[in-house]
C-alpha cells in the first residue's frame, strides 16, 4: 500500500511541477486528483507542452500502423491518404514501446525504470509506468491497453496518457433542461452519458433508483468552474481537443481517421472490413445511411473532388475561417461541432434543426462539453444564415437568427425562384419582407402548364440537372415528391422512321466531344480580346481535323453531328455564332451537380409555391425605379406607389436590366453596367402535345425521351428531341424543344402553324405507323413575356464568366442582386437562381 501512495504522489508532483498547463485543464475539465489512481500505464511524454500550452504532438514514426502487417492506412484524414505505417504490439508491463526512429540514447533509457524531468536543472524522476511501481494496476494495465489498441486501430492521433484520461476518465457534464435553470452538474465516474440522458436530464434526477433527499436540486448552486469555462483563455489552455462520440457524423465519415474529423477512435469502430475499407477509400463511394436520401452527400469522400455543396470534414472552409479565427490553429472542435450539425440537418431536413436538438449528441468527457455547447449555439447560427441547414420550404414559428437581425426591412423585387428564395430565408431569419412582382403570378421562368390532359409541363424549367445535394432535391424531400429519374438511353431517329445505328451515335458523339477539346485546349493562352464565336471556333476546328486526318463522314453521320451541335445549341440558349469560344462553359471549372438527372413530374410551382407561402407578395407590381442616394432606399412602382426600406433586393432578368426597364439612381456603376451587357439572353422554346393513346411507346420501349436527326444543317434546332411528360404513366403527352436558328423561324408562326410542324416531324419518325392528331396542344412564347423575355443567360463573344460575380456585387450596401444570370457556378438553372436567393439574404442579413 506504502509503495501505491509514494507512486501516487510521485505522478501527482510531477504533474504539478512539469506539467502545469495539463494539470490546470484537467481541473477545469473537471477532473478530480482522486482519479488519478485510476490512471494506468502510459507515456507522459507522447505530448510536449510550450509555454502557453499550445500542444504539439509528435510524428508518428512510418513504421506504426494499425495492423502488424504493414499494410497501408485504410483511413484518410484528408490530408494524408496514403500513409504506410507498422505498429508494434503492445509490450509487457513495465515496458516501454521502442519506436524504429528512437535514438540509442532513447533506447536505453526506455529500459529504466525512472525518467529524469526533461526540464533544464530539475533532478526530479518519476515513473516510466505504473506497472514498474505497483501489481494492484494490473488490471489498469489491461484496461489502458485495451483502450489503446482500438485508439490505434481507429485513430491517427498518439494514444497518450492525456488522451486516455479526456477519453475515458474524466467525469461528463450535464445541463439541466428545466426551462427555469440550466445549470450544468457533474455525472459521477459510473454515469454514462447519453444523448437520451442529456435531452432530459434534470437537477437531482434519480439514477438506479436512489433517491435523491434534500431541497430542490436546482435551487443548489453550480459549480463554480463553470463560469470559467466561457473565457478565451479557457480554450487556448486546452491541451488535447475535444472528440466527440456517437456523432451524427460518424456514419458519414467512416472513410476518415476519426480524430481528424473531430470523433473519437474509441467511440468509432467500424463494422467494415480491412478490404471494404480500402475498397471504399479507393473508390471514393459515399456511406449508405438507411433511411436517408441517396441525394443527401454533404462531405467529401476521401480522394472524391467536384462535387458541388460537399465541404471537407477534416478542414475549415474560407469564410468559416472568417468568422471563427480562434479556430484556425486547432480546427478540431469547430470540425466536432459542424460536422455534428451538418449531419443532423441532413437526417431531419423536415424540421428546423436547433440547439436544444444538437447539444445532446455532443457527448464529451469533461468541462469541454459545456464549452462545446456554448460554441455549438455560434456555429448552428452561422450554419443557418450561410443556408448550409434550416433552409428551403421549412414552416418557421420562431425566427431563425437573434432579435439583433430583425431591424433591416427588405424589398423584393421579382417572385421567381432567386427572390422567393431569399424572401424565405429573410423572413426566416425574422426580417420584415416585401416583394414585388410584375407579372400577375408568381415564378418568373417557372410556369407549370397542366391543360394537356392534367399532365404538368413546364413551360419553363422542370429537369433538375445533378441531384446530389441539389437544393431542389432537399426541397423535394422535404415536401415528399417524388422525381423521377431520367433513363441515359436516347434513340435516335431520322425522318423516314429509321433508328440510327447506336455506333453511329458513339462514334459522332466521341468526334463531337473531341472537337471542343481542342477548342479548351486553343482557349488556355487566349486573352478575353482574343476570342472568337463557338460556332466559328468549332467549324474551324473540324475542317482541320478533315483536312489533315483524310477521314469522311457519311451523309448519316454528318447529320447526327448536326444533332449534337443542336444539343449544344440547346444547352447555351443561342446559336453558336453569338457565344464566347473561350468562355462558353466557364462554369464548368467549378465543382457541379452529381448524380441523376430528374424530371420534376409535378413541375418546379410545386416547389416554389410551397416557398411563397406566408410571403408578402404584391403582383401586377411592376418597379420603374430605384433610388438609394439616401440612407433609405425609395421604391417606385409604374402607377406611383412607393415603397421604402433599408435595402432592396433585385432579381428581375437579364433582359430587363440590359433593356433599363429599371431606373437606378444613382446610376449603376459602369463596372456593373459592362458585365450586364457582355452576357447573352438566351432563348429556347418549347411545344407540347396532348394525343388520345400513346402512339410511341411500341417503337420507344420506355425510354424518357428520343432524340430527331434533322434531315440539313438549316433545319437543325426544330424539334431536336421529345419528351415523354408522363413517363412509365398511361396519358399521352410529348413535349420538344425549339432552339438556335430554329427560333426566330417560328417567331412570326401561329402556333397551330408551329404543332402542325410538330407533326410533320413525328410523322416522320414514325412512318410505319398511324400517328394521331393531337387533342391538345401548346407553344411557348418565352419571346413576348413582357417580364422575362429570355430563357437563360450564356456568355458572349469577348465577354468572361467573371461578368456573373460583377453583376452579383451590391451597390453600397443596400441595392443587392440575385438571379441565374448572378450566380456564376450554376447560371441557367432554377437551382443557380435559388441559390442566388440564398446567398444574398445571407449577405443581407450579415450587414
Amino acid at each position: 500500500m506504502g509503495q501505491h501512495v509514494s507512486f501516487m504522489l510521485a505522478i501527482y508532483y510531477y504533474l504539478i511541477i512539469h506539467e502545469r498547463s495539463f494539470v490546470m485543464t484537467c481541473f477545469y475539465l473537471g477532473c478530480d486528483m482522486v482519479t488519478f489512481s485510476d490512471m494506468i500505464c502510459g507515456q507522459f511524454t507522447d505530448y510536449t507542452v510550450n509555454a502557453s500550452g499550445a500542444r504539439r504532438a509528435k510524428k508518428r514514426t512510418a513504421m506504426e500502423s494499425s495492423s502488424g502487417d504493414g499494410q497501408s492506412s485504410l483511413r484518410s484524414s484528408g490530408r494524408q491518404v496514403n500513409v504506410r505505417m507498422k505498429r508494434c504490439n503492445n509490450p509487457p508491463p513495465g515496458q516501454t514501446k521502442r519506436k524504429a526512429t528512437d535514438t540509442e540514447e532513447e533506447e536505453d533509457q526506455s529500459e529504466k525504470k525512472y525518467r529524469k524531468c526533461e526540464k533544464a536543472g530539475c533532478s526530479a524522476t518519476y515513473p516510466v509506468c505504473f506497472a514498474s511501481a505497483s501489481e494492484s494496476h494490473k488490471d489498469g494495465y489491461e484496461t489502458y491497453a485495451s483502450w489503446k489498441r482500438v485508439w490505434t486501430g481507429n485513430g491517427k492521433s498518439e494514444p497518450s496518457l492525456k488522451a486516455f484520461m479526456a477519453d475515458q476518465q474524466l467525469p461528463y457534464w450535464v445541463q439541466c433542461t428545466k426551462p427555469d435553470c440550466g445549470k450544468w452538474r457533474q455525472l459521477t465516474k459510473e454515469i454514462q452519458l447519453t444523448a437520451s440522458l442529456a435531452a432530459t436530464y434534470r437537477c437531482g434526477m434519480k439514477f438506479n433508483n436512489v433517491k435523491t433527499e434534500g431541497p430542490d436540486q436546482c435551487s443548489l448552486p453550480e459549480d463554480l468552474r463553470v463560469a470559467e469555462v466561457i473565457d478565451s483563455w479557457w480554450h487556448s489552455m486546452l491541451i488535447l481537443p475535444p472528440l466527440f462520440k456517437d456523432s451524427p457524423a460518424n456514419p458519414f465519415l467512416t472513410a476518415y481517421y476519426p480524430d481528424c474529423v473531430g470523433m473519437s477512435p474509441s467511440g468509432s469502430t467500424s463494422n467494415h472490413s480491412h478490404a471494404e475499407l480500402r475498397a471504399e477509400h479507393c473508390r471514393a463511394i459515399p456511406p449508405q445511411i438507411p433511411g436517408l436520401c441517396p441525394y443527401f452527400q454533404p462531405f467529401y469522400q476521401p480522394n472524391e473532388c467536384g462535387k458541388a455543396l460537399c465541404v471537407r470534414p477534416d478542414m475549415m472552409e474560407l469564410d468559416e475561417l472568417y468568422e471563427f479565427p480562434e479556430f484556425s490553429r486547432d480546427p478540431t472542435m469547430y470540425l466536432a461541432l459542424r460536422n455534428l450539425i451538418l449531419a443532423s440537418w441532413h437526417r431531419g431536413c423536415k424540421e428546423v434543426l436547433t440547439p436544444q436538438n444538437c447539444a445532446p449528441h455532443i457527448i464529451v468527457r469533461g468541462l469541454v462539453r459545456v464549452r462545446c455547447v456554448q460554441e455549438m449555439d455560434r456555429v448552428l447560427l452561422f450554419m443557418t444564415r450561410k443556408g448550409l441547414i434550416n433552409t428551403g420550404v421549412l414552416s418557421v414559428k420562431q425566427p431563425l437568427l437573434p432579435e439583433r437581425y430583425h431591424n433591416n426591412n427588405v424589398i423584393v423585387i421579382g417572385a421567381g425562384a432567386s427572390g422567393l428564395a431569399a424572401a424565405r430565408q429573410l423572413q426566416n431569419f425574422g426580417m420584415q419582407v416585401v416583394m414585388l412582382e410584375a407579372s400577375e403570378r408568381i415564378g418568373g421562368r417557372v410556369w407549370d402548364d397542366t391543360s394537356l390532359g392534367g399532365v404538368t409541363v413546364g413551360r419553363g424549367a422542370q429537369i433538375v440537372n445533378g441531384c446530389v445535394n441539389n437544393p431542389i432535391a432537399l426541397m423535394s424531400e422535404q415536401l415528399s415528391i417524388k422525381m423521377h429519374k431520367l433513363g441515359e438511353r436516347c434513340d435516335l431517329f431520322q425522318e423516314g422512321g429509321s433508328a440510327t445505328d447506336p455506333a453511329i451515335d458513339k462514334r459522332m458523339d466521341f468526334h463531337f466531344n473531341a472537337i471542343l477539346d481542342v477548342v479548351s485546349e486553343w482557349r488556355k493562352d487566349k486573352s478575353q480580346n482574343q476570342d472568337t464565336p463557338l460556332g466559328e471556333k468549332i467549324q474551324e476546328v473540324y475542317k482541320t481535323f478533315l483536312q489533315e486526318s483524310g477521314v469522311q463522314f457519311s451523309q448519316l453521320e454528318e447529320k447526327v453531328l448536326q444533332f449534337h451541335l443542336s444539343n449544344l445549341e440547346y444547352a447555351c440558349g443561342s446559336t453558336l455564332d453569338q457565344v464566347s469560344a473561350r468562355s462558353w462553359d466557364h462554369n464548368e471549372f467549378f465543382a457541379q451537380f452529381s448524380g441523376d438527372h430528374t424530371l420534376l413530374t409535378e413541375g418546379y410551382s410545386s416547389v416554389l409555391n410551397k416557398l411563397a407561402e406566408g410571403l408578402d407578395i404584391r403582383i401586377k407590381s411592376p418597379v420603374q425605379a430605384i433610388d438609394y442616394s439616401g440612407d433609405i432606399v425609395k421604391v417606385t412602382s409604374s402607377n406611383g406607389t412607393q415603397w421604402t426600406a433599408q435595402k432592396v433586393l433585385v432579381t428581375v432578368p437579364l433582359t430587363l436590366l440590359q433593356k433599363n426597364i429599371i431606373q437606378f439612381n444613382p446610376p449603376l456603376p459602369e463596372r456593373k453596367l459592362k458585365a450586364i451587357h457582355s452576357l447573352g439572353a438566351g432563348l429556347i422554346e418549347k411545344v407540347a402535345l396532348q394525343f388520345p393513346f400513346r402512339f410511341w411507346d411500341g417503337k420507344i420501349q420506355g425510354a424518357d425521351y428520343f432524340g430527331h436527326i434533322p434531315p440539313s444543317p438549316d433545319k437543325r434546332g426544330m424539334f431536336g428531341v421529345f419528351y415523354d411528360m408522363d413517363p412509365q404513366g398511361k396519358r399521352s403527352v410529348l413535349m420538344s424543344v425549339i432552339s438556335g436558328e430554329a427560333v426566330p423561324s417560328i417567331r412570326d408562326m401561329e402556333d397551330k402553324d408551329v404543332a402542325d410542324q410538330c407533326m410533320k416531324v413525328l410523322r416522320e419518325l414514325f412512318k410505319e405507323q398511324e400517328v394521331p392528331d393531337p387533342v391538345n396542344y401548346f407553344v411557348t412564347r418565352w419571346s413576348r413575356d413582357m417580364w422575362s423575355q429570355m430563357s437563360y443567360s450564356f456568355v458572349k463573344t469577348g465577354g468572361s464568366g467573371e461578368a456573373y460575380d460583377i453583376i452579383a456585387e451590391d451597390v453600397q450596401g443596400k441595392v443587392f442582386f440575385a438571379g441565374e444570370a448572378t450566380n456564376r457556378h450554376f447560371p441557367q438553372t432554377v437551382t443557380g437562381a435559388y441559390l442566388s436567393g440564398v446567398r444574398e439574404a445571407s449577405k443581407i442579413a450579415a450587414l
